[in-house]
C-alpha cells in the first residue's frame, strides 16, 4: 500500500500533539495534557512485559504517526507505560481522563487498577488520588482488541481490510489528560435549549450533593446539584448553519468552576404548509444538504493529526455549500463537534456497529438491489445472536448519547446502518427517546426499514433515485447516494484496486456527472417531499476513491463555487 501523509501529519511536532483542551463544553484551568511519547509493548500473556518500544500517543500503533506500524492481534495484549507528571492534590482530587481506547482497557497507577472500560469510542475517567505517591508515579494501560472476531462495536474496521472496510486499529486514539479538582467538584452538565421559551435548561451534576450556580451574561442562578436551572439570555439568537451563535456561561460549585456554552435551536419533523412531512430547524422547513463523513486519515487513521485538520474537513464542506455532515460509524473527539457548533454545521450521528464477524451478504448487500426489508428480530440473520453483545450495544448507545447530548450541532441519531448488526430497532428508538426527546432518529439507515419512526431512509447506488410517497406518510430522506469515484494519481492509498459506485475518468467528467445527478434526480423532487441528501463522501478512504477531496487532503476534486451553486438550489 502507498503511504500517504496529510499536510498536518507532515509537519507534526511530536512534543506538541493535540494540546488543545479536549472537552470544550467543560473547560477547567487545571489541565495537564499527557499526549506525546510513551512506552508500549505487545505480549501474548496478560503479564506485565519486560521489553518496551516508543509510541506517540494518541495515535494507535497501526497508524504511521505512532511510529510503531504494528497491528494488535485479537489474541494479544497491548501495554502502555509512562511516568505521570507531578500534580499535587492540595486537598482535592486528581482525575485521569481517556478520550477513547479501542477496545477493552484496564488502567493501573503504581500497580493498582483504577478503572476498566469496554468500548472503543467513548471516554472514561478515574479518580487516581489514592493511588499516587509523593515520588515517581507509574501509569500502565493494558488493552485488548478483538476487532471483528467478536460481537464488540468496531465500526468500519476489519482484520482483512478492503473495499468499504478499513485497516483495524487498537489502543489509545484520543487525548489523555489529568486535572486537579476540589474535594467537591462538577462531574457533568446536561444542557437543553428551550427554544419556544427563548431559554435554556442546565443541570449541573457533582460528585456529592452540593449547591451549584450558573452565570450567564453577568447574572447568576443557584440550585442544588442535579436540579434544573432555567436561564434566559438577554437577546435571542437562533442557531443555524448560517448564524451559528453560541452563548458562553460558567457553572460553579464551591471553588470548582467550568466554562461552557450552549446554542438556541430546535429540530423536529412535521408537516409544512402543503401538508408534507419535512425536517424543520427552529420551526421552519430546512433542507439538509449533507455528506457522509468517515473521519479517517492516512497517517493517523482514526486520529486527526491536528485540530486544524479537523477544521479543514468541516470548512471544506461549508465552502462547498453543504450544511450537514453524517458522522458515519465513528464518534469523534469533542473538539470536532465544537468546531461544527461554532462554524455552523448540522451533524447526524451514527451509532457504532457490532455483531459477529462476516455479516450475511444477503442481509447487507441484497437490499441495495431488491429493496428487501427483513424483520430485525431474526438475530442470527443480522449476526446478533449473542445476548451479551446486544446488552453491550445498549450500554454503549447510552454512553454515546450522554456523552454528546450537549452538542447543539447534532440534530439526528442513527442507531443502525444497512443491517450491520441491526436488531430490535424499535427498542433502540425507545431507549434513545428516553435519553433524548429533543432530536430526530433515523432508525434504520438504508434498508431493513421496520416501518417505524419519522423517516423513510434510503440508500441509492448503481441506479437512478426516484422519489415515491411513503405509505406511512413519513418524511423521505436520501441518506446515502452518489459515491462517484475518480482516482488522482500520486494520491492513492491503493494503486492496484479502487472502489466506488460510478467510475469517472476526468475532473471535467466528474463535475458534469455531479451536476446531472443533482439537477436530474435531486432538485426536481424537493417540492414533492425529499427533505435531506447525504452524498458519499468527504474524502477518499483507503480503497474508496469517491471523496470530494483525496485521502491525504491535498487535492480537492471540485470547485467549491461550482458546488455551492448546485446546493443553493436545495436550501430553504
Amino acid at each position: 500500500m502507498n503511504q500517504l501523509t496529510t499536510p498536518w501529519g507532515e509537519t507534526l511536532d511530536p512534543q506538541n500533539v493535540l494540546k488543545e483542551y479536549p472537552r470544550p463544553q467543560m473547560v477547567r484551568g487545571s489541565y495537564e495534557n499527557l499526549n506525546g511519547y510513551w512506552d508500549c509493548s505487545f505480549t501474548k500473556s496478560g503479564d506485565k512485559p519486560g521489553g518496551w518500544q516508543r509510541i506517540l500517543v494518541p495515535f494507535s500503533p497501526e497508524a504511521p504517526l505512532s511510529g510503531v506500524n504494528r497491528a494488535l492481534a485479537p489474541d494479544e495484549y497491548l501495554w502502555y507505560r509512562r511516568t505521570l507528571p507531578a500534580m499535587p492534590a492540595d486537598g482535592g482530587r486528581i482525575l485521569l481522563h481517556f478520550g477513547a481506547v479501542d477496545q477493552q482497557a484496564e488502567v493501573y497507577v503504581n500497580g493498582t487498577k483504577v478503572v476498566s472500560h469496554t468500548g472503543g469510542y467513548t471516554p472514561f475517567s478515574a479518580d487516581i488520588t489514592g493511588s499516587l505517591t509523593d515520588g515517581e508515579n507509574e501509569l500502565l494501560v493494558r488493552v485488548q482488541d478483538d476487532t471483528d472476531t467478536s460481537w464488540h462495536s468496531r465500526g468500519k474496521q476489519k482484520t482483512a481490510r478492503g473495499n468499504i472496510w478499513y485497516t483495524p486499529q487498537s489502543g489509545i486514539w484520543q487525548t489523555v489528560w489529568m486535572e486537579r479538582v476540589p474535594a467537591v467538584y462538577i462531574t457533568g452538565l446536561h444542557i437543553t435549549p428551550l427554544f419556544d421559551h427563548k431559554s435554556v435548561q442546565i443541570i449541573v451534576n457533582t460528585n456529592v450533593p452540593a449547591e451549584v450556580s450558573v452565570t450567564l451574561e453577568g447574572e447568576t442562578c443557584c440550585a442544588q446539584s442535579g436540579e434544573k436551572i432555567v436561564v434566559t439570555p438577554k437577546e435571542f439568537h437562533p442557531w443555524t448553519p448560517d448564524t451559528p451563535h453560541l452563548y458562553d456561561f460558567t457553572a460553579a460549585c464551591g471553588s470548582d468552576s467550568v466554562r461552557s456554552y450552549f446554542a438556541m435551536r430546535s429540530v423536529c419533523v412535521k408537516e409544512d404548509a402543503q401538508g408534507i412531512k419535512r425536517l424543520h430547524l427552529n420551526g421552519e422547513p430546512y433542507f439538509h444538504v449533507g455528506m457522509l463523513d468517515q473521519g479517517y486519515w492516512p497517517d493517523g487513521l482514526y486520529t486527526a493529526p491536528s485540530d486544524e485538520a479537523l477544521i479543514y474537513d468541516i470548512q471544506l464542506a461549508k465552502d462547498m455549500g453543504f450544511n450537514m455532515l453524517r458522522k458515519h460509524i465513528k464518534i469523534e473527539p469533542l473538539r470536532w463537534y465544537y468546531h461544527c457548533d461554532r462554524l455552523g454545521m448540522l451533524v447526524w450521528q451514527d451509532m457504532i456497529n457490532g455483531g459477529r464477524k462476516d455479516y450475511n451478504k444477503i442481509v447487507i448487500i441484497a437490499p441495495l438491489f431488491t429493496g428487501l426489508a427483513l424483520r430485525d428480530s431474526h438475530y442470527s440473520w443480522f449476526r446478533r445472536q449473542d445476548a451479551e453483545g446486544r446488552a453491550e450495544y445498549y450500554a454503549e448507545l447510552e454512553e454515546m448519547i450522554r456523552h454528546l447530548y450537549n452538542c447543539p450541532s447534532i440534530v439526528m441519531w442513527v442507531p443502525f446502518n444497512e443491517g450491520w448488526g441491526q436488531f430490535d430497532a424499535a427498542e433502540a428508538v425507545r431507549r434513545i427517546r428516553e435519553l433524548d426527546d429533543t432530536r430526530t432518529i433515523d432508525h434504520a439507515s438504508g434498508w431493513h426499514d421496520q416501518g417505524i419512526g419519522d423517516f423513510k431512509s434510503l440508500h441509492v447506488y448503481f441506479k437512478p433515485y426516484k422519489f415515491s410517497n411513503d405509505k406511512k406518510k413519513r418524511c423521505e430522506i436520501l441518506t446515502e447516494f452518489g459515491g462517484y469515484s475518480f482516482p488522482v494519481e500520486g494520491h492513492l492509498f491503493n494503486t492496484e484496486k479502487a472502489f466506488g459506485y460510478k467510475k469517472i475518468t476526468s475532473l471535467d467528467e466528474l463535475a458534469a456527472a455531479y451536476r446531472k445527478l443533482y439537477e436530474d434526480e435531486i432538485i426536481p423532487v424537493k417540492e414533492k417531499g425529499l427533505s435531506a441528501t447525504v452524498y458519499t463522501q468527504v474524502s477518499d478512504v483507503e480503497d474508496e476513491i469517491n471523496g470530494v477531496v483525496t485521502y491525504d487532503r491535498r487535492v480537492v476534486k471540485f470547485n467549491p463555487a461550482f458546488m455551492r451553486a448546485i446546493h443553493f438550489q436545495l436550501q430553504d
